[in-house]
């Protein structure tokens, strides 16, 4: 029975039409038994009479398929179907008997037309074999014609519901292969984004005690002050190698065991990294950073980040000052450099500031920067308010916790 069914699946599997395997089968063997039946009621299989040409005509699409012999265009199946199944039950409607089955074998036949072919097709059969029955009524005296009609009516109707269910699953299926290719594109940026934002701010940090090694070597001879600086720099050179291996082991398909994502505790530390490489940096902090969420704490670190990297790139030996505020109804952190010079985006990059604009909106937030009275200016909001904030937590982005 196993070798059997694998069979008909493998022979269905070929036919333009994406059904369970199940559903064809079924609506082939009620076509197979009802002209069966129809033979037996005329007395033409024991023995064989003229109606049996008949019932094999009208089941000789179906056993083409299920004998396994050569299958023509998948296409012209529904037009083989149609044809063999209206000449068989024309035949046998020459000698109608009471209670006749042979119009069902137009029945199943529409219904099946109908759930594979479109309405321009289906519904001129559904008329045909309606009209073959009223003249087989007409001119062999067929009994129980409007039953058999309606019988005609509910098989289109059946045969239709199946391809227009079969229509939005195909639809869902697309729309769920949408998502998720959606959902990796967006899992791609936010790494990105994330890569990113570590290597800048670890290069910047590295390069800045690189430097301030050479020049202690260079023109003070001072060997302490050059291993103090080269220490700093092997020490945020390991914690950069870290934190790539850690974002880009979310690429990993298996669980992955990652240390804790900075949040808004770590920005005191990240500030006295660039302190240490020599780059003047003032940090005030008003309010309680525990009314911050997770995920927006780590938006505002890395958009600090981010900031101060773009100070040591575009301006260098300049001042900076960060700011953080966290308020009843929002957080707010502000970094400002004195310099009022726009920074100039390399060849291919672009993903600093529209980076950091992009994460501030998956938060929820805002995030504005430009020169000011100041100098340049970059300054993020969140709301906290207690609606807001669960918005905010369910909108994080994808993979932080």
């Amino acid at each position: 029975m196993k070798v059997v069914t694998e069979y008909l699946h493998r022979r269905i599997a070929v036919l333009p039409y994406d059904y369970p395997p199940a559903i064809p089968i079924a609506g082939d063997i009620c076509l197979i038994a009802a002209a069966i039946v129809a033979v037996a009621q005329r007395g033409a299989l024991i023995p064989p009479g003229w109606a049996l040409l008949g019932g094999l005509i009208a089941m000789s699409a179906c056993l083409w398929l299920t004998l396994g012999l050569p299958l023509p265009h998948p296409r012209l199946v529904p037009v083989t179907l149609i044809a063999t199944t209206f000449a068989g039950t024309a035949l046998l409607l020459l000698d109608p008997v009471p209670n006749d089955i042979a119009p069902f074998i137009l029945v199943v036949a529409g219904a099946q037309v109908a759930a594979t072919t479109p309405p321009r097709v289906s519904v001129p059969v559904a008329v045909a074999a309606g009209a073959t029955i009223v003249a087989a009524a007409a001119f062999g005296n067929l009994e129980g014609v409007p039953q058999y009609l309606t019988g005609v009516g509910l098989g289109w109707m059946v045969g239709f519901m199946l391809q227009t269910q079969l229509r939005l699953l195909q639809r869902e299926r697309e729309a769920v292969a949408r998502r998720a290719e959606q959902a990796a594109s967006d899992e791609r940026r936010r790494i990105a984004r994330e890569v990113h934002d570590v290597i800048a701010h670890s290069l910047s940090i590295t390069l800045l005690h690189l430097t301030g090694a050479r020049r202690a070597l260079q023109e003070d001879r001072d060997v302490d002050e050059a291993i103090d600086a080269l220490t700093d720099a092997e020490r945020l050179g390991r914690q950069a190698m870290a934190d790539i291996r850690q974002t880009v082991g979310l690429l990993d398909g298996g669980p992955a065991r990652v240390a804790p994502e900075p949040d808004i505790t770590d920005i005191p530390e990240l500030v006295a990294d660039f302190v240490r490489a020599g780059v003047h940096v003032k940090y005030d902090l008003s309010g309680s950073p525990e009314a911050v969420s997770a995920a927006t704490g780590l938006g505002l670190y890395r958009i600090t980040q981010e900031s101060l990297a773009n100070v040591v790139k575009h301006a260098p030996g300049e001042p900076a000052k960060v700011r953080l505020r966290v308020a009843e109804d929002a957080v707010v952190v502000s970094i400002v450099n004195g310099t009022h010079r726009v920074p100039r985006p390399e060849p291919g990059a672009g993903s600093g500031l529209r980076g950091m604009r992009q994460r501030a909106e998956l938060l929820g937030g805002s995030l504005v920067a430009g020169p000011d009275a100041h100098g340049w200016s970059v300054r993020a909001e969140f709301p906290l308010g207690t609606a807001i904030r669960n918005c905010t937590l369910a909108r994080r982005i994808p993979g932080l916790s």
